[in-house]
């Protein structure tokens, strides 16, 4: 039996971050409202399904941006999928300089059924509800509930790999599924 975690070496954290540029992610962005015109959204690419059955993702956010404390106090937030297109919207949310709704002047959004400011043109888009919230290091791991989905397919996805974004040729047209 090996030693728990907490008493081995871990990785210089450098190296961990060289390691992680070579895996390509999915980028998006996560938004979250909480009363009248409180807004917030950060570019992201830590998004991974948990199950099917019931629909359920996992989010993690940094716990200094300024994100995370309205999607910890609303309890509700919308991932957005990006296409490729939306390069700029990607870069305007990875802004620390921008705050609130400044970052929301590019693109058309509107609030989701669950308030949450959603991307009319993101290629996928998940309105969730948070259903815990651990804290691991530097960051909130969000479990959610997937409420509601709306799906726009037939674009190249916008993907962050190696430090930079970048994007994928489209290679067929797969009938989107009922």
């Amino acid at each position: 039996m090996s030693a728990p975690a907490a008493a081995q070496a871990l990785a210089d954290p450098a190296d961990f971050k060289r390691g992680m540029r070579q895996l390509a992610a999915s980028v998006s962005i996560i938004t979250a409202q909480q009363g009248a015109g409180r807004r917030a959204g950060l570019t992201a690419t830590a998004v991974t399904s948990v199950c099917a059955d019931p629909p359920t993702l996992l989010v993690c956010v940094n716990r200094s941006s300024q994100t995370f404390p309205l999607m910890r106090e609303a309890g509700r937030f919308c991932v957005n999928l990006l296409a490729a297109e939306h390069s700029d919207v990607a870069a305007r949310f990875a802004d620390a300089a921008l705050h609130g709704e400044s970052k929301f002047a590019h693109g058309a959004w509107h609030a989701g059924e669950n308030g949450a400011p959603r991307l009319h043109a993101a290629t996928a888009a998940f309105e969730c509800a948070t259903l815990s919230l651990s804290e691991v290091g530097t960051h909130g791991i969000f479990v959610a509930a997937v409420t509601r989905i709306h799906v726009a397919p037939g674009r190249a996805p916008l993907l962050h790999f190696d430090g930079a974004l970048t994007t994928l040729p489209m290679v067929s047209q797969a009938p989107a599924r009922a």
